[in-house]
């Protein structure tokens, strides 16, 4: 995990806590210049395919995590960020049009994610879409949805049907990124990122946890392979089919990040 110097209670940039966030906004600008003139066709994330995911999707248009994490992070609120934003940080090329949340659901968080969410502009709904208030309360469940204006998706806790996963252990061990001005981010671990992945098992996920084994294998400076909609290099090991244990990991409700 990296080290965050703090000098009077400052959060300091440290190099390798960076890198993250830039690739992360490097991300963001490439999706700008892919969603440049895309016409809107009524498709929310929530609406993605399994194979293109949420960049295909109108959430793209205008996407960036960045105003709603540090709003997040100015709020004192504690989150990880998983899906495929986490991906990206880890070094995924894909793109992607929501921001997928994680927190521990413990209602001493509520204020601070009300707050966070409220401050970002966010309209809140339930699992089933129905607009709940913009307050304490709404996190009571165990997943809301968010729409807010630069990022869209889904904020969870531990009590949605995780299957085998131990989401609660992999908020214990997430990483750390600092962005300019000392915002804090914190994000999945690599090998919990692609555990996930694999428990889904969508082909979206087969594909970006494979490009992420191909990066934890990848040496610095190395050319790591473009992993497009469907293409995964033949080098690769043979992709378990949906719904396959893998890592001692059962299949889980896909519906819990759509990233």
């Amino acid at each position: 995990m990296p080290v965050i110097a703090r000098d009077n209670g400052h959060v300091l940039e440290d190099h390798a806590a960076a890198v993250p966030v830039r690739r992360l906004e490097e991300a963001v600008r490439r999706l700008r210049e892919a969603t440049a003139g895309r016409e809107r066709r009524g498709l929310s994330h929530e609406d993605a395919d399994d194979v293109a995911g949420t960049a295909e999707t109108d959430d793209a248009i205008g996407f960036s995590p960045l105003p709603l994490l540090r709003a997040l992070d100015e709020h004192g609120a504690v989150v990880a960020v998983m899906g495929q934003v986490a991906g990206i940080m880890h070094g995924s090329r894909e793109l992607t049009g929501d921001l997928d949340l994680l927190w521990d659901g413990d209602r001493g968080q509520a204020p601070a994610l009300a707050a966070a969410f409220a401050a970002a502009g966010a309209i809140l709904t339930d699992a089933a879409g129905r607009p709940v208030p913009c307050e304490p309360a709404a996190f009571r469940l165990p997943k809301v949805l968010f729409r807010s204006t630069f990022a869209n998706g889904d904020c969870c806790t531990p009590a949605l049907p995780w299957g085998d996963l131990p989401v609660a252990g992999f908020l214990a061990h997430c990483q750390l990124a600092v962005a300019s001005g000392g915002l804090v981010i914190r994000y999945l671990d690599r090998a919990d990122l692609i555990r996930m992945r694999r428990a889904a098992g969508r082909p979206k996920d087969l594909r970006r946890a494979s490009e992420l084994e191909c990066l934890a294998r990848t040496a610095p400076g190395q050319h790591v392979p473009a992993y497009q909609h469907g293409a995964v290099p033949h080098t690769l090991p043979q992709e378990p089919g949906p719904g396959t244990d893998v890592r001692g990991a059962g299949r889980i409700n896909p519906h819990g990040a759509r990233a």
